[in-house]
């Protein structure tokens, strides 16, 4: 069976990651955009975009985040192929392609083969305790270890950071997003507590300015039981 990253585990992804939306320098000077996409994933070329903050904050967040949909797949799939046709619980799978997607390691990292072994618990050690450099990793692998053992995704939000230019970040957030935020920019707005697969909560009236149906079904009802009522 061929597994995809659930809503919430792109949600997790995307919080440890962080977001820019725009071109960037990574810490060994590799141009990179949004959430982590490099040239390596295919396109945008970060070092080929237009530099800076994009004029529309919300739609340059967004884009970002489709950049990170279209390349999620690559990441699956080298997932799926050291699962080879096994299938596991979804937080399982969205924890390792958390960890493949920052580190690229999973085909050779020795946690895999507990976890493929089905000891979660003595894989999740593994990883926090082998992949935790650089230092500011080792939030990262704790959570991606808790995910993997537990199947707590948490409940980090995702910095927005702002960009020059010269692809220098500024490292003050000016804006951080829950994952049900993160969710809505995706275009699956799911509440952070939801499982996998569960269905999204109807948008309220209040915020489109526009009556849903449901609005609409219970005004209705509403209207009936006062005439019942006064009758």
């Amino acid at each position: 069976m061929t597994m995809k990253t659930s809503d919430q585990g792109i949600a997790f992804l995307a919080a440890h990651e962080g977001v820019v939306p725009g071109p960037y320098l990574d810490s060994v000077g590799v141009w990179t955009y949004g959430v982590g996409h490099t040239a390596a994933a295919g396109a945008p070329v970060p070092s080929k975009m237009a530099r800076g903050m994009p004029a529309d904050l919300d739609a340059g967040i967004a884009e970002a985040f489709r950049v990170l949909r279209a390349d999620l797949p690559k990441y699956e799939a080298a997932v799926n192929r050291v699962l080879a046709g096994r299938t596991v619980p979804q937080h399982q799978f969205d924890a390792a392609v958390s960890f493949h997607y920052n580190t690229g390691a999973i085909g050779r990292a020795n946690w895999v083969k507990l976890w493929l072994d089905g000891k979660a618990g003595a894989a999740a050690m593994s990883m926090v305790q082998n992949w935790r450099t650089p230092a500011e990793i080792k939030e990262r692998r704790e959570a991606e270890g808790n995910l993997l053992a537990s199947g707590s995704y948490g409940s980090k939000k995702a910095a927005v950071w702002p960009v020059g230019e010269n692809g220098r970040i500024t490292w003050r957030p000016i804006r951080t997003l829950s994952q049900a935020q993160i969710l809505a920019f995706m275009g699956s707005p799911v509440l952070p507590d939801a499982k996998p697969g569960a269905t999204a909560p109807a948008v309220s009236e209040k915020a489109t300015g526009k009556l849903t149906i449901p609005a609409v079904l219970a005004a209705i009802l509403a209207a009936i039981a006062a005439v019942i009522w006064k009758g």
